[in-house]
């Protein structure tokens, strides 16, 4: 009645009415003055105020969620991929540069046995196995850091697969032009080819799944292109190519004819024009194809030259597809006759109305608490920790590069130890020349058990959650905004209470956000959560994000011993959460934030209070001491919105829990010893995902080789340029020209273009020309060629074997005496080159050290200790011999691997630069510490006269505020070394 008055008793009410009322009627009453509003609606975006280079500069901030639980279930690895995929295509049609990506799921268990499996379905294994590889593989090849990856279990999700991902971006406002199309100007479609697959994806997402789907809906699985999106990504960075672009629609749901029928009132559509990845589609396949990596932009004529040249400098192919009309109808032609021909006004018409019954049933707010009061106090305890939904998931989440472009405040696993999971991700704003402290955080609330219970009070539970979670990290609780994420039960209209579950759960999500003075401005739903006869639990998710200072960034993990920790108690009258006193006691918190005393924070979660305690512990091996007179039932109490704080003074705010200190978890009558708490809290999922590998055991060679190199280059200069190649695949190009400048170099991408074999000529031509002017080579990290198998430096090493580029290498190396290095994927190409170790390109044989498969099997993402064990090299100039740094990881083929006769002679010459160590410089072969089995712990190795480096630790990803939860010398002067060594 606030929005429409008289009206009301006459308005139809639809589900997403009540999804969105919240947001209509905080904006009525003057609270989403950030909300940044267009015709756009393809992510949530909001208006802020960033710090850059000290100065204030409106940026645009969007965010989205996704859901590929339909293709996931399917097809796991291709469907969790574009669920990425699809999540960032959104932010990216708003002109928005993604930076980071969340992911959560549900499963059933996956330690079921195989021979459980219900006929017509994948092992639960097998899902969430696949599906992690899946959406990994995407996110690691982009060149997104994850910085959140959460795993929900519950039985119901065996019916069907919860696969979430949510993603944020940023641009400078003034990068983003949205004018309204005028008739003549034209569509381009910019990217990937289109092709079959995704053909019937959108509305097979609603279908409920049976015996036969794994057989028949293969096709409706997108197929995804991280390095062709990853273009996108790059074009829509530059304001000369954003600033050109009318409205631009991303290509998901109905294809060709939504993402260009949604841009213009009137449009005509030539599907002959459309690019194929193969001949033999017909023009409905055509105009419905949910082919990823795509982009419909509106341009003006005049500016159509100017656009497809900037593409084709990134390597885009475009295709000129449609034209806008005055008239407003939508046509599509093929093969010179009009398939399509509709008005506008039906297009709009939203369809057929239909009804259905709702019946919602009065359901109490459940009392949630933890573990079995049957049990003794330790064996409660240990129950609890050992829960699937209470474990630590480090064996999923260091799948997914988490460090990525050098801006994630706080890495998922934190503490010396890398145990303490955090609960939200934040990163600071892709900045590509100056610096920034401002920061996106992002956090999630669900818990599947409580919705089951209560679709009401469980939804609001989520919001609760997910805003608790941003006040737990620092962030202020009056400046959050919501997108929400439904998954529920397929509707049938003879039984109401069916859709009585969603109708709850979305009231309970709007109340909370009138109370909370938060607001939902997007969000994604699915109602096809049944197989046969099961159903998905109710599933509202709600994401919460906030933007704020990243120096104010808090991590959970105990920072010291002897400070009190106190609980914030969320505040309920008869069982029932009172949350406007709620939201006064999160102001309350935030401004012991603003003053400092708040060290470490952790929001309630499932597994109550005992979760946060013994979570925030086992990051740095602090333990603590529940303090007397405090009831042990407190510890299990499950109450949505309350707050642990590690204080550094006993202030006298909230109540009084623990204090830390000590190797144990001392809890009232029992005690635990640390190791026990990491036992419990990582062994329920170490069969499913595993955290260690075998590796061989033996004693290290520790060599330290303490002569450095005595050539001096030829010329000296004060600002040396180097050259960054960028590959069909480099993704770290960005990170290593900001190391560069901030080192007091000059950096100059030169981006490698193979669309055809006149550009891959073109491109060898400009690389050679610009190697003849630099200094120094870096080749930084990626996926090159898409990762192919056996070593992804394969593409780079042929390339760079041509005989002009050859040439100019060798030129660089020995008559001018410049420098060369190569970085993870860089590493590689120099080893397949014979530049590492040998100093030249040169042919290989069998015998020649090499990198292979980590012996864990797959992608890690983390930091290691490494030590300098030779300063031979002039990028090691700034290094002291035996100098320990903690480096971070990403990669799945890291192993070096070389026969003893290699290793001996690279030993004696002082070509082992770098070996993973523990925290004392001593090179190991412990799994905790070398994440890839190296042989000998190498980490990097030098050309015999030091001028090649190669080293798989992303030294480059550095900065204020980065990692802030991980401790250690985590600044390698390498870029500064290299800079150095010309001056």
């Amino acid at each position: 009645r606030e929005l429409y008055g008289d009206k009301a008793e006459t308005r139809p009410v639809t589900l997403m009415d009540i999804a969105t009322c919240g947001a209509k009627i905080l904006k009525k009453r003057g609270l989403l003055r950030d909300l940044d509003e267009s015709e756009e609606i393809n992510a949530c975006s909001v208006r802020i105020t960033a710090d850059i280079d000290g100065r204030p500069e409106p940026w645009l901030l969007m965010f989205k969620n996704e859901t590929h639980n339909h293709p996931t279930e399917i097809e796991p690895f291709g469907g969790a991929a574009t669920c990425l995929g699809g999540a960032i295509r959104d932010p990216l049609s708003g002109r928005a540069y993604v930076y980071q990506a969340m992911r959560v799921t549900g499963a059933a268990d996956p330690r079921t046995p195989l021979d459980q499996t219900l006929p017509g379905k994948l092992p639960q294994r097998t899902i969430c196995r696949k599906a992690a590889a899946g959406y990994s593989s995407y996110g690691n090849q982009i060149g997104l850091a994850t910085g959140l990856v959460s795993e929900v279990y519950h039985k119901g999700y065996v019916a069907k697969r919860l696969e979430t991902g949510a993603v944020v971006g940023a641009a400078p406002a003034d990068n983003v032009v949205r004018e309204q199309p005028r008739p003549g100007d034209v569509v381009i479609l910019l990217g990937g080819r289109t092709g079959r697959d995704g053909c019937g994806g959108a509305t097979g997402s609603s279908k409920s799944h049976s015996t036969e789907s794994l057989t028949q809906c293969g096709a409706e699985v997108q197929k995804g292109n991280a390095p062709e999106e990853r273009k996108i990504q790059r074009l829509f960075r530059n304001p000369d190519a954003t600033r050109l672009i009318k409205r631009c629609n991303d290509f998901g749901a109905g294809g060709v004819s939504v993402a260009v029928g949604e841009l213009a009132d009137g449009l005509d559509i030539d599907l002959d024009r459309v690019p194929k990845k193969y001949d033999g589609l017909d023009g409905t396949e055509l105009a419905i194809s949910e082919s990823q990596e795509r982009m419909a932009v509106v341009l003006a004529p005049e500016n159509v030259a100017a656009f497809r040249e900037l593409a084709a400098q990134e390597n885009l192919e475009t295709s000129t597809i449609a034209v806008v009309t005055e008239e407003p109808r939508l046509r599509m032609t093929w093969r010179g006759q009009r398939v399509c021909d509709i008005s506008r006004e039906f297009l709009n018409s939203n369809g057929a109305k239909k009804q259905s019954g709702v019946r919602v049933p009065c359901a109490p707010c459940p009392d949630m608490t933890a573990g079995d009061p049957a049990l003794g106090g330790r064996e409660r305890a240990l129950s609890v920790l050992s829960e699937l939904n209470t474990g630590i998931q480090k064996g999923l989440g260091t799948r997914f590069d988490g460090s990525i472009g050098a801006s994630s405040v706080l890495m998922p696993f934190g503490g010396k130890n890398q145990l303490t999971p955090t609960q939200v991700m934040a990163a600071k704003l892709p900045v590509l020349h100056g610096s920034t402290n401002t920061a996106s955080v992002m956090a999630w609330g669900f818990d599947p058990h409580m919705m089951e219970k209560s679709p009401y009070y469980g939804a609001q539970a989520s919001v609760v959650s997910s805003m608790a979670r941003l006040v737990s990290a620092g962030a202020d609780p009056d400046r959050v905004w919501l997108s929400l994420q439904e998954f529920f039960e397929k509707p049938d209209r003879s039984r109401p209470e069916r859709l009585g579950k969603p109708f709850a759960a979305l009231l309970g999500a709007f109340d909370a956000q009138l109370r909370l003075g938060a607001a939902a401005i997007g969000g994604k739903d699915s109602m096809s959560g049944t197989f046969n006869d099961i159903d998905v639990p109710p599933t509202l998710i709600s994401f919460a994000v906030t933007a704020m200072d990243a120096r104010q960034v808090l991590s959970p993990e105990f920072k010291g011993e002897g400070h009190p920790v106190r609980l914030f108690r969320a505040p309920v009258s008869d069982g029932v959460p009172q949350l406007d006193a709620l939201r006064s006691m999160w102001r309350g918190f935030y401004e012991l934030c603003r003053q400092g005393k708040v060290l470490s924070a952790w929001a309630v979660s499932s597994g109550g209070a005992l979760e946060g305690l013994c979570k925030m512990a086992v990051g740095n091996d602090i333990g603590f001491t529940l303090d007397e007179g405090v009831d042990p039932a407190l510890l299990y109490e499950v109450r949505y919105g309350s707050l642990i704080a590690e204080l550094c003074d006993d202030c006298g705010a909230g109540e009084a829990l623990a204090h830390t200190g000590g190797s144990q978890a001392v809890l009232g009558g029992f005690s635990l010893t640390l190791d026990e708490v990491k036992a419990a809290l990582t062994g329920a999922l170490e069969s499913t995902y595993p955290t260690r590998a075998q590796q061989p055991q033996s004693d290290v060679p520790a060599p330290l080789y303490t002569r450095r190199a005595a050539q001096r280059p030829m010329t000296h200069t004060a600002r040396p340029l180097a050259i960054i190649p960028a590959f069909p695949g480099t993704n770290c190009e960005y990170d290593t020209l900001r190391a560069v400048e901030r080192a007091g170099g000059e950096g100059r991408i030169v981006l490698i273009r193979n669309l055809t074999p006149d550009l891959l000529k073109q491109s060898a031509r400009e690389l050679v020309c610009a190697i003849s002017q630099a200094q120094m080579l870096i080749i930084p990290g990626g996926f090159s060629g898409g990762d192919e198998p056996d070593g992804s430096g394969k593409f780079i090493q042929a390339l760079l074997r041509s005989g002009a580029l050859t040439d100019a290498v060798h030129d660089l190396l020995h008559r001018r005496d410049g420098l060369a290095l190569g970085i993870c994927n860089g590493f590689q190409a120099l080893i397949k080159l014979g530049l590492l170790p040998f100093g030249e390109v040169r042919a290989l044989d069998a015998s020649c050290p090499t990198l292979t498969f980590n012996t864990i099997g797959r992608h890690q993402s983390l930091y290691a200790y490494t030590r300098v064990a030779s300063v031979l090299s002039p990028w090691l100039l700034k290094c002291r011999p035996g100098e320990v740094h903690r480096i971070v990881f990403s990669h799945g083929e890291g192993r070096f691997m070389a026969n003893d006769e290699t290793l001996r002679r690279l030993e004696q010459n002082g070509q082992i630069a770098l070996q993973y160590c523990d925290e004392n410089g001593v090179p190991s072969m412990h799994p905790d510490l070398n994440p890839n089995g190296s042989c000998w712990a190498i980490e990097g190795i030098t050309s015999p006269d030091g001028r090649v480096l190669g080293k798989m630790g992303h030294s480059e990803r550095v900065g204020d505020c980065v990692a802030k939860n991980i401790p250690g010398n985590k600044f390698q002067p390498l870029f500064e070394s290299g800079v150095e060594y010309f001056k």
